[in-house]
Order: C-alpha cells, then sequence, then structure tokens
C-alpha cells in the first residue's frame, strides 16, 4: 500500500466537483493507495462498489449564484448546529485514518464559506503526523475572486499546501488565464491533463439527434428554454433529446416535457450519455469541466452555451479555448444581442455535420495525477 489518502469536497450547485474527486479517488486507488472521499454536498448516486471508502456529511447546497447562502435537502438555510456537525465528522475522520496526504477539492482557490472545515481537517492532519502532505486539487479553469480573497488564498497556498493538483492541460488552457498565477504558486503547480473515466471514442457511425444537456444543476434551464424554442423552428428537420439534470426539480422538468410536446424527447440524465453523445448529429450544452471531457471524447459536432449568469466566467473561458482550438462553436446566452432560437437555429445549420479535429486534447485516467502525489510522498523520506 502506497498510503492513506483523504479527500475533502463539498459540491454546492452542479455536481461536476464530486465527479472530479471520485475520478482522482478511483485513480489513486488504483495506483496502490487506501483512499477516503468525504463529501459535503448533495448525495449524487450510491458509491457501493468503488474501491475507495465514501463518507457522506450532512449535506449543504446553494441556490442559483448565491454561493454565500448555505442550504440543507429541503432548502433551509443551514443552522449552525449542522455545520459544527459537519466540522466534528470531519476531524473525527482526519484523527482516525491519520492520512499520509489531504486532498482539499477547490480550496482555497473557493469554497470561502467552507473553510473553517477545509482547515480543521489540515490542522489535525498536520498535528497527527508532521509530514502529511497537503495537497489542493482544482479543475483547468477558477473563477476569480475580488483582490483580497485572492491575498488570502495565495498565503493559505504558501503556508499550508505542498502542491496544487491542476486538472487541465497547460498548453491548452493554463491556470493563468483565470487566476494570477506567481512565482510561489507556479513552483507548486502539476498539471495532470484533463481527468475523467470517459474512454476515448470515435464517431459514432450513425449519427441522428440534436442532444441537448445541461450537467447537473438547475443553471441549464435557460438553455433547455432556447432549445425548445428553436426545435420549434428546427421541426421538421431535426430529432431533438433533452437530458435535464437531478438538480433540476421535478415541477421544472414537468414543464418542460409539457412544453416539448411533440417537439422533443425530454428526460433525466442517463447514465449512458457518453454512448448518446458519440452517436448524436450535433450536441447543445454549456461548457462544464465533466461535459467537454465527454465532447471532446465523442468528437461530435458541438455548441457549447457557457453558463455565465452573475460572475460567473469559468465556463465561458473554457468555451472560448474549445472554440479557438475548433472544437465547438461558443454562443452566449448573456451576449449582445441576446441569443434567440433564430440565431440557435441558424448556428446549427452551420455546425451541424462539420468535422471535428481530432487535436492533441485527451482525457487522462489519472495516472499522471497518482505520478504526481507518490513523487511528492517520496520527496517527504
Amino acid at each position: 500500500m502506497s498510503g492513506t489518502v483523504l479527500i475533502v469536497v463539498t459540491h454546492l450547485l452542479g455536481s461536476g466537483h464530486l465527479v472530479r474527486a471520485a475520478h482522482l479517488a478511483r485513480a489513486l486507488a488504483r495506483g496502490g493507495f487506501a483512499v477516503t472521499l468525504a463529501s459535503g454536498g448533495m448525495p449524487l448516486r450510491p458509491m457501493e462498489g468503488e474501491p475507495f471508502t465514501f463518507v457522506q456529511l450532512p449535506p449543504v447546497r446553494t441556490e442559483g449564484v448565491d454561493f454565500r447562502t448555505l442550504l440543507d435537502e429541503r432548502g433551509r438555510v443551514v443552522e449552525p448546529e449542522r455545520m459544527a456537525t459537519r466540522l466534528a465528522a470531519l476531524e473525527e475522520l482526519t484523527t482516525r485514518l491519520r492520512p499520509d496526504v489531504v486532498v482539499t477539492e477547490h480550496f482555497p482557490f473557493g469554497r470561502r464559506q467552507l473553510a473553517d472545515e477545509f482547515l480543521a481537517v489540515i490542522a489535525t492532519a498536520k498535528a497527527i503526523n508532521p509530514r502529511v502532505r497537503i495537497l489542493s486539487s482544482v479543475r483547468d479553469v477558477l473563477v476569480t475572486p475580488k483582490p483580497a480573497r485572492i491575498v488570502e488564498a495565495q498565503e493559505r497556498i504558501a503556508r499550508l499546501f505542498d502542491a496544487v493538483l491542476v486538472h487541465g492541460e497547460e498548453d491548452f488552457l493554463p491556470l493563468d488565464r483565470s487566476w494570477p498565477v506567481d512565482a510561489m504558486l507556479a513552483a507548486k503547480l502539476s498539471y495532470t491533463g484533463y481527468l475523467a473515466d470517459t474512454p476515448i471514442m470515435g464517431a459514432a457511425q450513425e449519427a441522428g439527434e440534436i442532444l441537448v444537456s445541461g450537467g447537473g444543476s438547475a443553471a441549464a434551464l435557460p438553455l433547455f428554454e432556447l432549445a425548445l424554442g428553436a426545435a420549434r423552428h428546427g421541426a421538421a428537420t431535426w430529432r431533438w433529446r433533452l437530458l435535464v439534470g437531478r438538480g433540476v426539480s421535478e415541477e421544472a422538468f414537468q414543464r418542460l416535457v409539457a412544453e416539448a410536446r411533440d417537439l422533443a424527447i425530454v428526460e433525466r440524465v442517463r447514465s449512458d450519455f457518453p454512448a448518446l453523445l458519440a452517436g448524436c448529429a450535433l450536441s447543445i450544452s454549456q461548457a462544464g469541466y465533466n461535459t467537454v471531457l465527454d465532447l471532446i471524447a465523442a468528437r461530435r459536432p458541438a455548441i457549447v452555451v457557457p453558463f455565465d449568469a452573475g460572475a460567473e466566467t469559468e465556463q465561458a473561458i473554457r468555451a472560448e479555448a474549445l472554440e479557438r482550438a475548433g472544437l465547438a462553436l461558443c454562443l452566449r446566452l448573456s451576449g449582445q444581442p441576446p441569443m434567440t432560437a433564430e440565431a440557435l437555429v441558424r448556428a446549427i445549420e452551420a455546425r451541424i455535420g462539420r468535422s471535428v479535429p481530432r487535436g492533441s486534447l485527451r482525457p487522462d485516467d489519472g495516472g499522471r495525477a497518482v505520478a504526481a502525489v507518490k513523487l511528492l510522498l517520496a520527496e517527504r523520506r
């Protein structure tokens, strides 16, 4: 056994952070580590049968773009008692595991509202094992906060963290495209490649429908409404399928079903999404981390419409990088003039049937991340 790893993650809106943390946990388990993944977000799916131990904390979540207000599973503002229970559970778990490696997903670059939890895990781990390695795990693009918060994050990285695993490719989308990288941070960055369990697939022989997807959250509702509007204009030409995430309420889901009538199939997200994607005529989606990896693997014509409400910039930066690489067409819901159903139909007509370059961008199964962790542990000795 290579050592014990504790990964701590809380996804608040969509499911991307948990999905990526689980990919990393599987890779580390394959690499010989004893891995525990502690999740503080809403349950995503059963985790039995995984090669790692899964611990579910009393969940918290957010709604819309209000990331400051934490809610429970019923949509109520969380009570201090719940937060105290979560923190105590994490401290007990860390004490019991005595980890060689602690990985904090997204912190300290984000999740400031949960800083007490992450800092408690780090402090407990260091008190038990002064040789523990502390790593931050981040996606390719971050949301740049206010300058004071950048200073706070940089200070924590310098003082507490041994390395930052960046799950992306430096030559495709370097971290400094979205976050200021000084000499201190640059020395701690380790690019692992785009982390995914998705197998690399070529295009299917039969490509039939327009597939519209929006990840796991309700943030894609405006995109689904736009797609149904476009379906009214192109219903005689194309078949449409909308895959709606579990974060969309049943009421909103049924409203989409009723609105679609005979225009489109509307259903909840499916486990065979990669296969559906590989066989579609064209994909319309947001530009979340895991969705983009599926697009790259499938190599189907694609339109990406990044979630950019409020101050969100992450998906827009990634979508623009895809467009520069010729892998997708980027459209903006909040552009000027605003995106319309008619404009989406024109974009589909321009994109559908086009070949997609293979390029050099490939999902990684986590081998590079595992190698980076093992190197850090070797340097400790």
